[in-house]
């Protein structure tokens, strides 16, 4: 609908272009319009992808606080400062980092349990190669 008004606008001002002989008001009304326009534009668009960000983080958080081996920490992060969240990230890389090492791909950690899940993994597959049956992961 608001494209169709603004066609309807923009063909009004073109067939009074002849009337008016194209004079400088005549532009000056289409460019003081479109230049209103766009400056409310900009609000309105930011507003909608706030919502949008706001709805995006509160699912993330449920999916956080229904998982059983999420970190809760991850909830409510937007509201860390620049210097946290890239403890955050760091964090996070030496996750990737020791799942690329890990051979099985099914295996997921979250930070709080990462090192203590590769430590026992690294022990059952030593205690496996030194003979020991026994033991599964």
């Amino acid at each position: 609908m608001a494209f169709g008004v603004a066609l309807t606008i923009i063909v009004v001002w073109g067939v009074t272009g002849p009337i008016f002989k194209y004079s400088d008001t005549w532009q000056l009304v289409i460019n003081t319009g479109t230049t209103i326009v766009t400056f409310l534009m900009v609000f309105l668009i930011q507003k909608s992808q706030n919502k949008d960000s706001k709805a995006i983080q509160l699912k993330l958080n449920e999916l956080i606080a229904a998982s059983r081996f999420a970190s809760n920490r991850m909830v409510d992060i937007e509201d860390l400062s620049e210097a946290e969240l890239d403890v955050l990230r760091k964090f996070y890389q030496k996750l990737a980092d020791m799942a690329e090492a890990d051979t099985d791909i099914h295996t997921s950690h979250s930070i709080d349990v990462a090192q203590r899940l590769h430590k026992h993994k690294k022990s059952v597959r030593m205690g496996i190669s030194a003979g020991d049956t026994g033991s599964q992961e």
